[in-house]
């Protein structure tokens, strides 16, 4: 039976009540399969599993892009009690954030490159609630789709410099048929986007040089910098 904990005390009962290793997904729901993959892993290495599902403001640029967000709680509830899953862990925004945003983290190295250039302050959001999140749940292991890649190097680094205890475990990239890395945001893609969308894999994935490759993806739409 999935427990659900909307705040921390309700968490903290839980967790008080079993003493046995716990594996730990976060995630900003409207689960895939990407997620399950992760579910299904920590169930392998924990004797207990706990999911989050939190969608976190702080990591939004654009407020709009936060209001557009799929939210399926009542979908992922159900996927989460077919997986087995211990406990979920489901608070709001006053919880998260009892004293505003007044308090965060900030990387000065990694962040500011790649999908940080265009998305200032994305990280620097995502680092504060998962810093708070592994706090509040305490896994001994917490696990983070290589589909992010920037974002697993950032929270690996995060743990080794705050010397959390939590060990941080990378799983591989869930994929579609087409190649296309499964993602909660597919879900506001067409299909003839989702199609477009897999071209970039596929691409990268070829042995041409990098000029060919920048010059077919541009002629599909995409804008290569």
């Amino acid at each position: 039976m999935t427990q659900v904990a909307r705040n921390v005390a309700e968490w903290r009962a839980f967790k008080n009540a079993t003493n046995s290793e716990l594996g730990f997904v976060p995630t900003m729901g409207a689960l895939h399969e990407g997620h399950l993959s992760l579910i299904a892993r920590s169930k392998k290495e924990n004797a207990r599993t706990a999911v989050s599902i939190f969608v976190n403001p702080t990591q939004f640029n654009d407020v709009k892009d936060l209001a557009r967000y799929p939210r399926t709680f009542d979908e992922d509830l159900r996927l989460l009690k077919e997986a087995g899953v211990d406990c979920l862990f489901f608070p709001e925004t006053h919880e998260m954030y009892p004293v505003s945003y007044s308090y965060r983290i900030e990387e000065t190295q990694i962040s500011n490159e790649l999908c940080g250039i265009s998305r200032p302050g994305h990280f620097s959001g995502m680092l504060t609630v998962v810093l708070k999140l592994l706090n509040i749940v305490e896994p001994k292991r917490a696990y983070f789709g290589e589909k992010d890649f920037q974002q697993y190097l950032l929270i690996k680094g995060m743990a080794q410099a705050f010397f959390l205890k939590s060990e941080i475990i990378p799983c591989p990239t869930i994929r579609e048929e087409n190649g296309l890395a499964m993602s909660s945001r597919n879900a506001r893609l067409s299909s003839e986007q989702k199609l477009q969308a897999a071209e970039i894999y596929r691409n990268l994935q070829s042995k041409d040089s990098i000029a060919q490759i920048k010059l077919r993806l541009t002629d599909l739409g995409f804008e290569v910098i």
